[in-house]
């Protein structure tokens, strides 16, 4: 009997209910992949309701800040820097975007599973100056081991298919950076100013002009940006951070949308109290809105001398 041989151009056909079998799964541990070019698309949209976000500050940054911040305009949140291992419960009624610092990629697996339904994204800080950073080799002193920096954001980006940013500043590694950051995240934020500048002299904003001319990832500007300069900035960039401008004045968010806003630091008491700070981080967040006062000097002198919240409250009244 005659062989006749099968005519096909190769070795996959089609079944005969016109539909492919899909029996072979895809090896993979999530549903995000690498381009085959290497580098992330960003197909993750920043989850914002407009351009202009607070940026993370450490201590500043409480819920209750975050939530007034929310409430006057502000696009996106971010939190303070949180270290993946700490055990303390965290507060994120406002759903922010959650930074996280580290020196290796230990605890940020089971830390992102256990917070990702409770964040908007997760951002990466290798841009905090402090001596603390110094000490312990975290944010702008871990901007050397590119390798860690990669096991870092591989990790998160394998942990999670919400966005996730990047905080860096000026330095002669900021574009290698980038080029990790473009495999596994979806924005970049840049501070214009080196790790000894710390928050002191002028930002480089032509510098922060070429990293947005170098990627196809959305850039976020940070670095002394306020009232008067926003509009020319977002015209640059396409999101802008209001950092110290905004501490003790959430209204900064509303003025520069063209909003009415008048939350004062009562405001943030009542936050407070609900969840139950202490005393000392109402206190220190008294002392930041006495800003704008014509005798904020004479009150601040005053809340230093304060001893508990009754008293606090009083003088609250009055003055603030």
């Amino acid at each position: 009997m005659a062989i006749r041989k099968i005519s096909c151009r190769n070795r996959i056909f089609l079944a005969p209910d016109g539909k492919n079998q899909g029996t072979r799964k895809i090896p993979c541990k999530n549903r995000i992949f690498l381009a085959p070019d290497g580098k992330n698309q960003g197909t993750r949209k920043i989850p914002c309701k407009n351009r202009i976000f607070l940026a993370p500050m450490e201590e500043v940054n409480d819920v209750a800040f975050r939530l007034l911040c929310k409430k006057a305009g502000a696009g996106l949140t971010y939190t303070g820097m949180i270290n993946p291992l700490m055990q303390k419960e965290i507060d994120l009624e406002d759903k922010p975007a959650l930074q996280l610092f580290c020196t290796s990629e230990k605890g940020i697996k089971e830390f992102i599973e256990k917070y990702d339904n409770q964040v908007s994204m997760w951002d990466f800080n290798l841009g905090c100056p402090a001596k603390t950073a110094k000490k312990h080799g975290f944010g702008s002193f871990l901007i050397g081991d590119l390798d860690m920096i990669e096991k870092i954001l591989r990790i998160m980006r394998e942990s999670t298919e919400k966005p996730i940013s990047v905080k860096i500043r000026k330095s002669n590694n900021t574009f290698k950076i980038l080029e990790i950051a473009e495999k596994y995240c979806d924005a970049i934020c840049i501070h214009p100013r080196t790790q000894a500048q710390g928050y002191g002299g002028n930002p480089d904003i032509e510098f922060a002009e070429k990293l947005k001319s170098k990627t196809k990832l959305p850039v976020i500007y940070s670095g002394d940006v306020d009232e008067t300069n926003f509009k020319e900035l977002l015209k640059k960039f396409d999101y802008v951070m209001i950092g110290r401008k905004a501490m003790g004045d959430p209204n900064i968010f509303a003025r520069m949308l063209g909003k009415k806003s008048s939350i004062t630091f009562k405001d943030y008491l009542t936050l407070a109290e609900k969840h139950h700070f202490y005393f000392r981080q109402i206190k220190f967040q008294a002392m930041c809105f006495t800003k704008g006062k014509e005798n904020a000097k004479e009150l601040r002198l005053e809340i230093f001398k304060i001893k508990d919240l009754k008293e606090l409250k009083e003088f609250a009244k009055e003055n603030l």
